[in-house]
């Protein structure tokens, strides 16, 4: 919520992530609660899925995954795939929010402005981005581990986000 409030993104902010009030997000994320990552992969393991996951990524328009299509069509003997859609800018920059707020979260102490840069290096989602998406999203997370927050809001406000006359 700060981070997209310091871009002007005020509506996202405070309707981000409101899905974990459900209670299929609530109550698996209190029973898979470790304070360290995400209750999400704790009950992956448990369960073989992410039952919270999927609610969540189908509801919030921030996570890359909301962006997923098929092309093709089976019956037409076809083979059918899934697709990564190009995702409206103010989506990539609270996505790029979120992962600033989750590395806080996680990372505490240890964090750093390079830390989502690193944390997303390490997960290798580029196929899962539409080239838009992914170029907007490596160029916001390499700014903030080179120049820092102050820097990249403002360049998110003036630059990203600015009105188009």
């Amino acid at each position: 919520m700060q981070g997209c409030f310091k871009v002007g993104l005020y509506r996202q902010g405070l309707m981000h992530d409101l899905s974990k009030y459900s209670p299929v997000e609530f109550l698996n994320g209190a029973k898979y609660y470790q304070g360290f990552r995400s209750p999400n992969n704790a009950e992956r393991e448990d369960k073989g899925y992410s039952a919270a996951w999927l609610h969540h990524k189908g509801r919030n328009k921030h996570h890359f995954e909301y962006w997923l299509d098929f092309l093709g069509d089976a019956g037409n003997g076809k083979k059918a795939s899934i697709v990564p859609c190009r995702m409206p800018d103010r989506y990539i920059v609270e996505m790029f929010m979120d992962r600033i707020a989750a590395s806080k979260n996680y990372l505490k102490e240890k964090y750093t402005d390079a830390s989502a840069y690193e944390y997303y290096r390490h997960g290798d989602i580029s196929d899962y981005l539409h080239p838009h998406t992914k170029a907007l999203l490596e160029r916001l997370l390499k700014m903030n581990a080179k120049y820092g927050e102050e820097r990249t809001f403002r360049y998110i406000r003036t630059r990203v986000l600015k009105k188009k006359g």
